[in-house]
């Protein structure tokens, strides 16, 4: 999942929470880019799913990590991909 949004009144504390939590790989806790004055961000997450569960349970699932930061926000865009329906090619090997 990658959710992009806005932070609300976010405190020299809470700026350098996201800082920490900083980084661009998909973790089950979420990572942070954000732009220099850490207004705006996009925040990337791994979301475990059950066989039956979509790209509804994902998205809750997302946004309950990121409100797991604590910082005040807004959402402007979720993105989901579901590495379930992701085919991967093998190139043939050769004799």
């Amino acid at each position: 999942m990658t959710i992009r949004g806005k932070f609300a009144g976010l405190d020299d504390a809470g700026r350098a929470a996201v800082t920490a939590a900083g980084g661009v790989g998909y973790t089950e806790g979420g990572t942070f880019t954000h732009d220099a004055s850490v207004s705006a961000f996009t925040f990337r997450c791994q979301v475990p799913a059950g066989p039956d569960d979509g790209e509804d349970e994902a998205a809750l699932g997302a946004m309950a990590a990121l409100d797991a930061h604590g910082h005040p926000h807004e959402i402007l865009h979720l993105a989901v991909t579901d590495m379930r329906q992701i085919k991967i090619r093998r190139k043939g090997r050769g004799a």
